[in-house]
């Protein structure tokens, strides 16, 4: 079982429920060391200060700020010391809103809430009300010492806390927009909805995978066993697309297809 990463309580109205708050995922990426290509020894790093060509400990390294002018700028604790904490251990609940008008860009990270014991009834509670209404709980929360923005949700039978992110660090998306004004033809809106509606089902995210990890594991696996693995061809379809409604079209018939050896 995962430890926890914080334990404080939520709070709306008079009415305060212990919790316990847990990582919701886990990174499943291969990572790898960096080696030495001639003997296989790892490589490692030093800090090294580009003056006077020292190792510098830890202990000595100070914060500094880059300026867009070129200036830099050095911070100590003293000048950390005056800014607002956040270390508080109750999140308030500050808003109820309906979960629709959330734009995902916002969530940063996902999060379990658990119960303490005492504060089981609350909890439940709390998340048959959320769901019943259709709405989650807009609070502010202290992780990690820094307050931030989070949702509270129902899923299930258990409360997910989405850190999200200020409404300034999301890009304006202005400069990805269409430069040129495009139309499309009745024709081909009436394919693409036909499309949709050949691949349109409920949402099953156990019949995905991580294909290319898979294969990786594969290459280390015969790495390991000293055994070479046959080559990959790239049968990837070509991007270029010359007449939409003929593309939709031979993509609907191959849907069709799919669906139809899958039910037999």
């Amino acid at each position: 079982m995962p430890r926890s990463i914080w334990k404080g309580a939520v709070s709306f109205g008079l009415v305060t429920i212990p919790v316990k708050v847990y990582g919701a995922t886990e990174e499943k990426d291969i990572s790898f060391r960096q080696l030495h290509a001639a003997d296989g020894g790892r490589i490692r790093y030093k800090r090294v200060c580009e003056v006077c060509a020292t190792e510098v400990p830890f202990a000595e390294i100070a914060k500094g700020y880059d300026a867009a002018d070129g200036r830099v700028v050095m911070l100590d604790s003293n000048d950390f010391a005056g800014l607002p904490t956040a270390d508080g251990k109750t999140v308030e609940v500050t808003q109820f809103v309906d979960v629709t008008q959330i734009d995902p860009t916002y969530f940063n990270r996902t999060y379990l809430l658990e119960a303490e014991p005492i504060g089981l009834k609350p909890y439940v509670l709390l998340r048959d009300a959320l769901a019943k209404a259709g709405k989650a709980a807009v609070v502010k929360v202290a992780l990690r010492s820094r307050e931030t923005l989070a949702l509270i949700r129902p899923v299930g039978e258990v409360l997910r806390l989405h850190t999200m992110l200020w409404p300034d660090e999301l890009r304006d998306d202005e400069f990805v927009r269409p430069k040129e004004q495009v139309k499309t033809t009745e024709a081909e809106l009436a394919m693409a909805q036909l499309l949709i509606d050949q691949l349109s089902g409920d949402f099953d995210p156990n019949v995905f995978s991580d294909s290319y990890r898979e294969a990786l594991e594969q290459v280390i696996e015969a790495k390991l066993d000293g055994v070479e693995l046959p080559s990959v061809t790239d049968d990837r379809p070509n991007a270029e697309v010359v007449d939409l409604v003929a593309a939709l079209r031979a993509s609907v018939e191959a849907a069709k297809a799919r669906r139809a050896a899958a039910a037999g």
